[in-house]
Formats: structure tokens, sequence, C-alpha cells
């Protein structure tokens, strides 16, 4: 049996997860809770990482030296990064869209000029791939949850934060160790990372932690604000009532297709 890692970075997230779980027990390392149960025949170990790259890289360490987990996949929020501009509405990263990480890259990470910008150190890598085979499990999963938003989150909440027409996006993500909240971030980011969906706080350092041990990870990043001016209006509310309920919504479809293999 696989014995799979579900990360979440905040509370609202972590506690959906657990309500998919029925039978979890709790163990305290590192002063994290780590709990275990199962889902749709699969082992999992579900744990709140906290924020930052240090604190999800510290998680994922003990995940994999005393839990032995198999592969890793992180759930939660993120900033839109815009990509295709306003008149793009096809490309464009919208509130309440789902972002599926190909390849993540730290974009607070420079060296230079003893290293090139963005890259690890000693790794000869900027950006870190995510599992090819899980990564498009996971993006069907998500365009089954979105076929109809309502069923997760119901009418009122789709209607409030207009979800109609969330989209399932794929391709980079931009992980630092910094909130951003200003146009002007954004606009920095957008212009020194063009092909960057979303950034957020903790997955290039978990998918160094998965390439270091050769497991496959996965990450799935549901869209909150659009990492400007606004972004940290409802912010709270967001994540109760739309991130966590799609982030577990998603887990279950993920865990359902990955029992048949």
């Amino acid at each position: 049996m696989t014995r799979i890692a579900i990360i979440s970075a905040l509370h609202d997230e972590l506690s959906a997860v657990l309500q998919l779980l029925p039978d979890e027990q709790k163990t305290r390392i590192a002063g994290r809770d780590f709990w275990v149960g199962h889902l749709h025949g699969q082992e999992v170990v579900a744990v709140l990482c906290r924020i930052g790259k240090v604190a999800a890289a510290t998680t994922a360490t003990v995940l994999v030296e005393r839990f032995g987990v198999q592969q890793m996949l992180f759930t939660g929020v993120a900033g839109g990064l815009q990509v295709g501009g306003e008149g793009d509405p096809h490309t464009r990263v919208r509130v309440g869209d789902l972002v599926v990480a190909r390849e993540f890259i730290q974009h607070d990470l420079d060296a230079s000029p003893i290293f090139p910008r963005y890259e690890v150190p000693l790794t000869g890598m900027s950006r870190f791939p995510t599992d090819a085979r899980l990564s498009d499990a996971l993006a069907h999963a998500a365009s089954q949850v979105l076929i109809d938003p309502a069923a997760t989150l119901g009418n009122e909440v789709v209607a409030r934060y207009h979800l109609q027409a969330a989209r399932v996006h794929q391709g980079l993500i931009a992980s630092g160790d910094r909130f951003v909240s200003s146009h002007t971030e954004s606009q920095a980011l957008r212009l020194a990372l063009p092909d960057a969906l979303a950034v957020e706080m903790e997955g290039a350092a978990v998918a160094q932690v998965c390439h270091d041990y050769g497991l496959p990870f996965a990450a799935m990043r549901t869209i909150s604000d659009r990492a400007d001016d606004h972004a940290h209006v409802d912010f709270p509310r967001f994540t109760a009532e739309v991130a966590a309920r799609y982030g577990a919504a998603v887990l279950d479809e993920w865990l359902q297709a990955l029992s048949k293999y």
C-alpha cells in the first residue's frame, strides 16, 4: 500500500482534509501534528506544515524520514499573476481558478554572481518539476470538481465570488518567503517570470526535498487573490469557504482515481 502525504499550510485547509479521514491517529513530531489514516484504500499522512519555505522543507523531511511516505501532495491557496492580462480570458488566472503545478521556482533566491539568479546552489537547477503522472491525475480531478462548483461550494458561495466559470491551469508556480500583496511586487514578478501562473510561499521547498529524495510530488493551488493591493481582502473567509473545500474535493477525487491503478 502506498503511503501518501497530504500537506496544507493553513488550519482551514487541513481541517477540510481531516474530515475525509474516518480513522486518523495523531503523532506529534517537531512541533507538528501528523494525522495518519486511510482514504479510498490509500494510507494517508495529513499535516499542517505552517507558512514559509523552511517550515515546508522541515515538514517534508519529517514525512520522508519518520513516516516513510512515498508520494506527496500539497494543496492550498496562491496569488494569481494574471497570465495573459485582463484582455485574454482564456489564459488569465482569476480568483477561484485552480492551478496544478508542473514545476516550481524560488522567486526570491539569488546567489549571483556565483550562481545564476534562481538557481539552487550546487544543484544546477532553478526549476523543480512535479511528477507527471500524479499531476495529470490531479489536473483531471480538478477539472471534474469544476464541472459543478456549486456541488462543492454551494450556490451562494459560487455567486459571491463569481466562480461559475472557474478553470484549471497548469504550469509554473513561484515560491518565496514573503506575501506578495502589492501591484508593484506582482508586476515585478510577472516581468521577471512571465510564465509563472501563481505565487505562494511553500511549494518550491517541498519540490526540492522531493527531488533530493526521489519522491513523486504534485501540488494544486486555489487562486485566492491577484497578488496585488487587494490581496488581503477577505483572505481567511475565502480560504474557509472556497479553497479548503476545493482542496478536499479534489483530493477525494484524486485518491479515488489513484486507487484504481
